[in-house]
């Protein structure tokens, strides 16, 4: 029966091994494997470093990029029948669902799946589908003015 030191050992013995599978390591001894693993990470750090930068817009004096910046963000990806839809708004203004679902209303537009959160901030992630009773076919940049003019008309 094997002790509680050599179980302990056993234990540690594979989480080293876990560890250098992870980060690629080929040190054979403890030592070796958590420099490499310590290397691992601080390449990660880097990575993410550089990725972080990449998303920051960079400002500038004009006024206009602060108001861009208050504006929804809108996208509308064209499926094989019907839509994806995303809204997000640094800001949520009553009524701004029920203008962006009439106009999907309006557009002949059935909701068949929606995510929405109205908490602090707006965002809206919706699967448009064109009702059979609609005969015109619509394009993404339609749907995109619409659902504008919705949020517009809600007062933004």
């Amino acid at each position: 029966m094997a002790s509680s030191r050599e179980r302990r050992r056993e234990a540690l013995q594979q989480k080293l091994n876990q560890l250098r599978d992870v980060t690629n390591s080929s040190g054979v001894n403890k030592a070796s494997i958590i420099v490499d693993a310590s290397r691992y990470i601080e390449e990660l750090k880097q990575k993410v470093e550089g990725l972080n930068s990449e998303l920051v817009i960079p400002e500038t004096s004009s006024s206009t990029s602060q108001i861009d910046d208050e504006l929804p963000m809108v996208t509308v990806e064209t499926l094989e029948k019907g839509f994806h839809i995303n809204v997000y708004s640094e800001k949520n203004c009553p009524g701004m669902l029920v203008s962006i679902l009439k106009a999907f209303e309006e557009l002949g537009l059935d909701v068949l799946d929606a995510r929405v959160s109205c908490e602090d901030t707006f965002q809206l992630q919706a699967v448009g589908g064109e009702s059979q009773k609609n005969n015109d076919t619509i394009d993404a940049q339609v749907v995109k003015q619409a659902v504008m003019q919705a949020i517009n008309k809600s007062n933004y």
